[in-house]
């Protein structure tokens, strides 16, 4: 270590990786992220994809991110502004000016920022730092891509060194933070184990990296952060849409059904597809239909047949696929659409987050249809998220939809891979021999509404489901308004009582206070964080978070009128807010709203719950 280096001693710091669309961010972030959570480290990630497919190189609109917060701690973020930003050209440094504090480490690669890269990023001079305001940033600039090929001279040609430039910084990097590169290099062998001669120059350049930052006479900061004990088990690096797979799978496996996706490829959803269509050898059944219909369809002739089905999309998929829900509904069988939520409307922006499907989940079908809505609330949460939705629509023969949102499906998180002994058992409602004399397709149990399930092909049980209104209990087609009623009540009432098999709402934070803040979905990280900001600041206020939409939690209504300010935050223009109050009669909250398609800013959030409760 240099001498007058300062090592700063941490609970968390926040990294930024950013470069060009092809200067592999993505890849070094997630590289940095397992190293860390091998080590023992909390993460969280925020992959932050540009929206245009490759922009001109160079380019404003080419600028792809990976944001980090690693900790000591329980970390619920991937943190508002960095510490250290590794840019690898002007356009990254100047798209992320932003994000970053006035001390923060900034490394560049040298040989990208000259007049010609400048002037692609619309720099009007020689200095981007400077002309950004940016002045007391402790800067490391290194000749990254010259020393990619002194390093690789020989033995790979000026292409695989270019290439290698985002290996070079992630070197440079793990000296930054005192990280071992033996655990880095275990992560290459296996990804590039195929291709010796790429994996060998990765090595190479990963040390030399590694070794610039030893040797380099500018002073500079570097980073320890200590490690924590975790409960004991395996543990592994995942995003929202591998464990929302995961959760699928577990649910397949208590409840002893095939697990069948129909599905059509949509970002940010098709990661889900293609983590189950990699599982082959658990029996699972993954078909890629032409369009979205298509995919719900195939996904309700499996859910008829007798299996786990499910479909997955994003907002424009879920609106295509809002008549197939709707037969669903009518005809009560068991199904799961996951809708990971982007910007819109219309295409929007692909690549970007909201929060912005939920009335969409609630109400976009005709007729009196009914669905049960559910939101994962992290990362990790999809797990648990997708597993009860299945549950729920095994147990209760009826659509799910499940909805996450691009932060959290992209985005990762430290994970003990959970025992699934723990985890509740699987038991649809199916028909029993000694229902068969006298049986109809809509008897109910009376207890929660719920008709049996008789798979085709069930010795006794032949019957017809369908699109059109049936009788009430023989299943024959019926236009008879009485009916219509008795059914669209029974239709409603199912959904109703599924509120008695779900958890209570839990409130968090100071359970005397007078400000209670009510968030759902994939926001929860943010929400947490700002809450134990301001009561470290000596102010009182609970927390509440809604994984559970429709119907929602028995005790949500008590929770709710018990204080006396409450504030909704959400990444909509008030949906939830709006639908709250339909359900709750004289229920008026303060509303804090942001559409910008990037998660929330704790310290915004901060300053305007402060705001309110100061009111």
């Amino acid at each position: 270590m240099n001498e007058g280096i300062k090592v700063k001693e941490l609970e968390s710091v926040v990294i930024r990786f950013s470069g060009d669309s092809g200067d592999g961010m993505q890849l070094v972030g997630t590289l940095f992220s397992n190293l860390s959570a091998e080590l023992g480290n909390n993460i969280i990630t925020f992959p932050d994809f540009p929206a245009e497919i490759r922009a001109p190189h160079g380019t404003l609109g080419g600028v792809s991110g990976f944001q980090m917060q690693v900790g000591a701690k329980k970390v619920y973020t991937p943190g508002d502004k960095a510490d250290v930003l590794i840019a690898m050209n002007p356009a990254a440094l100047k798209v992320n000016a932003q994000f970053i504090k006035p001390d923060t480490v900034v490394i560049i690669d040298a040989d990208s920022f000259r007049t010609e890269d400048l002037e692609k990023a619309l720099f009007k001079t020689d200095n981007p730092f400077k002309e950004l305001g940016l002045n007391s940033l402790q800067v490391v600039s290194a000749p990254v891509t010259e020393l990619c090929k002194e390093s690789l001279e020989g033995i790979s040609d000026n292409k695989q060194a270019l290439r290698s430039r985002n290996i070079f910084a992630l070197g440079l990097v793990c000296w930054l933070f005192n990280r071992p590169l033996y655990i880095v290099e275990k992560l290459l062998s296996e990804k590039f184990k195929k291709k010796p001669d790429v994996l060998q120059a990765n090595l190479l350049v990963l040390q030399a990296g590694f070794n610039y930052g030893h040797n380099i006479h500018a002073s500079v900061s570097t980073y320890r952060i200590e490690t924590i004990s975790h409960k004991k088990g395996f543990y592994t690096d995942v995003n929202g849409n591998k464990a929302t797979a995961y959760g699928l799978i577990a649910a397949s496996e208590k409840a002893g059904l095939t697990l069948f996706l129909g599905s059509y490829p949509i970002t940010p959803a098709t990661d889900i597809m293609q983590e189950l269509t990699a599982r082959k050898e658990l029996g699972i059944k993954v078909m890629q239909t032409e369009d979205e219909i298509a995919g719900i369809c195939t996904a309700i002739g499996a859910s008829f047949a007798g299996n786990l089905a499910v479909t997955n999309t994003s907002g424009p998929g879920l609106a295509l696929k809002s008549e197939a829900i709707g037969l669903a509904v009518m005809a009560e069988v068991p199904l799961v659409v996951i809708d990971v939520q982007r910007s819109g409307p219309s295409t929007g922006m692909p690549t970007k987050s909201e929060q912005t499907d939920l009335l969409q989940a609630l109400y976009g079908r005709n007729g009196e249809s009914p669905a049960v809505v559910m939101a994962a609330t992290s990362p990790t949460d999809c797990f648990d998220s997708a597993f009860w939705a299945s549950k729920i629509a095994l147990e209760h023969l009826t659509p799910v939809i499940l909805l996450t949102d691009g932060y959290i499906a992209n985005g990762s998180s430290a994970w003990r891979i959970p025992d699934l002994e723990e985890y509740p058992e699987i038991k649809p409602p199916y028909v029993s021999p000694e229902q068969k004399e006298g049986w109809m397709p809509y008897l109910r149990n009376p207890e929660n509404d719920v008709r049996y399930w008789a798979i085709p092909g069930t010795e006794g049980f032949m019957h017809r489901i369908g699109g059109l209104e049936k009788d009430n209990k023989t299943g024959a087609i019926s236009t008879d308004p009485t009916n219509h009623q008795i059914m669209v009540d029974l239709r409603q009432s199912k959904i109703n009582k599924i509120a008695n098999y779900i958890p209570l709402q839990e409130v968090l934070g100071d359970k005397d206070a007078d400000t209670l803040v009510v968030g759902w979905g994939g926001t929860f990280g943010h929400l947490y964080e700002a809450v134990e900001q301001i009561r470290e600041a000596g102010k009182k206020v609970a927390f509440t978070h809604f994984r559970f939409i429709n119907p929602l939690p028995k005790n949500a209504e008590e929770i709710l009128r018990k204080y006396k300010k409450v504030i909704v935050i959400e990444q909509n223009s008030g949906q939830f807010a709006g639908y709250l109050r339909s359900k709750i009669g004289g229920f008026n909250p303060y509303q804090f709203n942001r559409v910008k398609g990037q998660p929330f800013i704790v310290a915004r959030l901060v300053e305007e719950i402060t705001k309110i409760i100061n009111l």
